[in-house]
């Protein structure tokens, strides 16, 4: 039976085994997705089919990508349905066509910048836009950085060094935008989200989370909410502690948890649980889709345990949804 999660106005029920793929087709890791604006969701993956694209009934549509991407790990998309798929295996963004025409690419691919030199990028992992469509990377591997470019890929600035003070990173793993102009980043292993606006000055950070992962902006321009993806434990020593995820949490432009889904058991195959989750998008119903790197994970979340196939297939991709209205 399919598991609920969430309470209230914020319930969200687990569709299980969604995503109906070709006999064959390995998804393996899935590190980020997209939805456009017909509602297709764009699966960005580390299998041999690095964009998967299904429709929002799970249907398989198409793929491309292959021999194009090295590792995939995030994937953003802007106004007009182009893609920004950030590639950390080979240091780059690629401005991508919904259908995998490359218009731009960032960065020189297999040539990272020296590490921890600030120089755009060393295993960059993610892109968000501004209003102007300037585009944010969040170059976080090996760098402490976060890069601001111009429409076309010019360097306009960059801000951000290693440390857990205001302003310094410990792996900038994701970044998103609100219609204001804010800069949210996911500062992964010091357990927030700083918030800059666009010239990136310091603003306020959000606490309270366990290693925050995937980071969607969502709600409309007037009350911005955010779903923020969670990873569990990766030290033996805690691995068992309860209600540190992985899980969902849903904040308000302030930061405030306004919901929790999962995450007080640990990680899991069960309807209902996760096992790293990456990167989250939703579809025009407020449904999400979560892609997980649950093949990445499962020697941190099950040292003891054989992976079972379906991880490999289709269990880093899920989907939740909204059972009711929900803001985001």
């Amino acid at each position: 039976m399919s598991a609920i999660l969430g309470s209230g106005e914020h319930r969200y029920r687990v569709v299980d085994n969604w995503a109906k793929l070709p006999d064959g087709l390995q998804l393996t890791d899935v590190a980020s997705v997209a939805v456009d604006s017909r509602d297709r969701i764009y699966v960005f993956n580390r299998g041999a089919h690095p964009m998967v694209v299904l429709d929002r009934d799970g249907n398989f549509l198409r793929s491309w990508g292959e021999g194009l991407f090295s590792r995939a790990h995030g994937l953003s998309i802007d106004a007009d349905d182009n893609l920004y798929c950030t590639d950390d295996g080979d240091h780059t963004v690629r401005k991508c066509t919904t259908d995998g025409k490359v218009l731009l690419t960032i960065g020189i691919p297999e040539k990272p910048a020296p590490f921890m030199s600030g120089d755009p990028f060393h295993r960059c992992t993610h892109t968000a836009l501004s209003p102007k469509g300037e585009i944010y990377v969040s170059d976080g591997y090996g760098n402490a950085r976060v890069h601001k470019f111009t429409p076309d890929g010019k360097l306009i600035t960059s801000w951000g060094e290693p440390g857990t003070d205001p302003g310094q990173f410990n792996i900038v793993h994701n970044i998103a935008t609100d219609a204001d102009g804010y800069v949210y980043v996911a500062d992964r292993e010091n357990h927030r989200v700083q918030v800059f606006d666009g010239n990136g000055r310091y603003e306020t950070q959000w606490n309270n989370l366990h290693r925050p992962c995937a980071l969607c902006c969502c709600g409309g321009a007037k009350n911005p909410t955010f779903v923020i993806g969670e990873l569990g434990p990766a030290m033996a020593v805690n691995r068992k502690v309860p209600n540190l995820g992985p899980r969902l949490s849903i904040v308000d432009a302030t930061g405030k948890r306004i919901a929790r889904l999962g995450g007080e058991d640990g990680p899991g195959l069960a309807s209902g649980k996760f096992l790293a989750p990456h990167g989250v998008a939703l579809d025009s119903r407020g449904d999400m889709y979560i892609g997980e790197v649950g093949v990445t994970d499962w020697k941190t979340n099950f040292p003891d345990e054989d992976m079972p196939a379906v991880v490999r297939t289709t269990r880093c991709l899920q989907k939740l949804e909204r059972v009711k209205d929900v803001p985001c």
